[in-house]
């Protein structure tokens, strides 16, 4: 493998990395690096987006008191929306958007018990009335009873049995199963009193477990469980040199991103838990190119996670993960011969393995860039991470991973609607996943089925990955930074693109201020097309037909 010639030092604050260009994979692509995000023929030019629908720029004290007048007000709040005397609001987030609206993010409790599926966003215009609700659920929790049948022991048994049948190893229960409110019912069922139960311990592949097991309290039935380490896998393709901030103290530095949010990136050195070791040295170059260097896939992860930082924060105007300002942390060298990588929000980390004989890191851009993204929507939209919720969790990071891709500009790893194109995980040199026609890896859904809430997440996604391709890209052959694609329809219709960045305005917007934890295919379709009407002045707008054509492309409704 060829590698960069090594760096001279660069100025504080500011460390130069030294990573292979590319891999024996990306010579597979054998094309030429066309710059910026170019479009294929056949996109059409629109409308401009409505400025006054963008998210406003916040400072973390303008977002603070937003929460606070929030909580100040939240009991007024459920009055207005006839919540009945034993439920409760609890503010989980706000977004001002320029023209003054203000979409708040609740949870619901009732009497005190977190109710699973109880979530909303609460839209109000500048004057403070409320112009629109989007509920998980519209079930009315009045007159549910608060006392259990089944003891929590037997709930706990429950979950370690749907654990182990999972082929988990060292299970055990995170903590004692708590009283919950079920109303996340994909049928929209009444109200259940349940037991949620978190088991630890491992998954199958060595991945940490956090499996969640609801449990009717009257009846011992499973009423739905959910994975909460959210997964993605993806290439090792190296970015080439490139600048990483970082913080010096004395004779040392670390890769501690002072610009974004103290954001950190630690060694675990195969280990499997913990926080791992800060990377530290008495120099300011990261890394020499090739996996054998520990700090080759630390520069790697540190500089996924500042493109990612930067994206959110240039494109859409989030200030982090959780738009609180607050990094998070990169754990490398996670096991031995990991190949996978991960989030978790209970150590607000993600996490990379080395891959196949430890010796392609899963450390690349897009990989960077999906498993960030899985907290982002953990802190807004938070699709349950099951069904068809699960799969739009997981095409939202796939999304947003194409999109830092393309935004980032690297000669060495341009952007593509490739998932995993670097890394050869099946040994044939092949992509993991395929936007522009998801059924290329053998497992992915390409349209809606009746199946879409019954396989894996990480193939149900491929239903949202196809639309957003579509709607960006359209249908058809076409060429895009030297990648040829040939997306198909549902319908044999074609689809006329608008362009990347558009596509993922309306699908960032749809995430923040219409997706919930219940989010399933068809209400995501709702979702982004009241989004597009938003952003681009209503529903007579070329945006707004591509979104529902692009939508009925994937047999998800029908076309205007």
């Amino acid at each position: 493998m060829s590698t960069s010639p090594t760096p001279r030092r660069s100025s504080a604050r500011r460390r130069a990395t030294a990573i292979g260009t590319f891999t024996a994979v990306a010579a597979l692509l054998g094309m030429a690096v066309q710059a910026g995000t170019a479009s294929a023929d056949g996109q059409t030019s629109g409308s401009k987006v409505d400025t006054g629908a963008l998210p406003a720029k916040l400072s973390p004290s303008q977002r603070a008191e937003l929460i606070r007048d929030a909580d100040a007000s939240k009991a007024a709040t459920a009055a207005t929306l006839g919540l009945g005397a034993k439920e409760k609001l609890v503010v989980r987030d706000v977004i001002k958007d320029r023209d003054g609206t203000t979409h708040t993010r609740y949870e619901r409790t009732y009497a005190g018990l977190p109710v699973l599926g109880g979530d909303m966003v609460v839209a109000t215009d500048k004057s403070g009335e409320v112009t629109d609700v989007n509920r998980a659920s519209k079930a009315s929790l009045k007159g549910l009873g608060t006392s259990a049948d089944v003891k929590p022991a037997a709930a706990e048994k429950q979950a370690l049995g749907a654990a182990k049948a999972e082929k988990s190893t060292k299970t055990k229960a995170a903590e004692e199963p708590r009283k919950v409110v079920w109303l996340a019912d994909p049928k929209g069922g009444a109200p259940v009193l349940a037991y949620e139960t978190v088991v630890g311990g491992f998954q199958k592949d060595g991945t940490p477990n956090e499996l969640h097991v609801v449990t009717d309290a009257a009846t011992g039935k499973k009423l739905g469980q959910w994975q909460g380490v959210h997964e993605g896998t993806g290439n090792t393709q190296y970015s080439g040199q490139v600048p990483l901030t970082t913080q010096q103290s004395g004779s040392q530095y670390t890769l501690t991103d002072t610009a974004r949010g103290n954001h950190k990136t630690t060694n675990l050195n195969r280990g499997t838990s913990g926080n791992g070791t800060l990377f530290s040295g008495p120099d300011d170059t990261w890394g020499n190119g090739q996996a054998s260097n520990t700090e080759t896939a630390g520069a790697d992860a540190h500089y996924g996670a500042a493109l990612t930082w930067d994206y959110y924060k240039s494109v859409h105007g989030r200030n982090g993960i959780r738009n609180d300002g607050r990094g998070a942390t990169s754990r490398v060298h996670y096991g031995n011969n990991y190949v996978n990588a991960f989030w978790q929000d209970s150590c607000f980390c993600m996490t990379y393995g080395d891959g196949t004989g430890n010796s392609k890191p899963l450390t690349s851009i897009d990989v960077a860039a999906h498993e960030m993204t899985h907290g982002v929507t953990s802190a807004t939209g938070n699709m349950q991470y099951s069904r068809e919720p699960g799969g739009l969790n997981e095409a939202t990071s796939d999304i947003f991973a194409a999109a830092v891709e393309f935004n980032a500009k690297n000669a060495s790893d341009v952007g593509d609607y490739n998932v995993g194109e670097k890394i050869d995980i099946r040994g044939n040199g092949t992509p993991l996943r395929y936007m522009d026609k998801p059924s290329k890896d053998g497992s992915s859904l390409d349209n809606w089925s009746s199946r879409a809430g019954s396989v894996d997440v990480h193939y149900s996604s491929g239903i949202a990955n196809h639309f957003f391709y579509l709607l960006s890209e359209g249908s058809g052959k076409k060429v895009v930074n030297g990648v040829s694609y040939d997306s198909p329809t549902y319908d044999n219709k074609p689809v006329t693109g608008i362009g990347i960045d558009k596509a993922a305005k309306i699908w960032f917007r749809a995430l923040t201020t219409k997706f919930n934890t219940t989010t399933n295919y068809a209400a995501a379709r709702t979702g982004t097309l009241a989004a597009t009407s938003e952003l681009y002045g209503g529903t007579s707008s070329a945006e707004y037909k591509a979104v529902a054509n692009a939508w009925a492309a994937v047999n998800v409704g029908s076309r205007p």
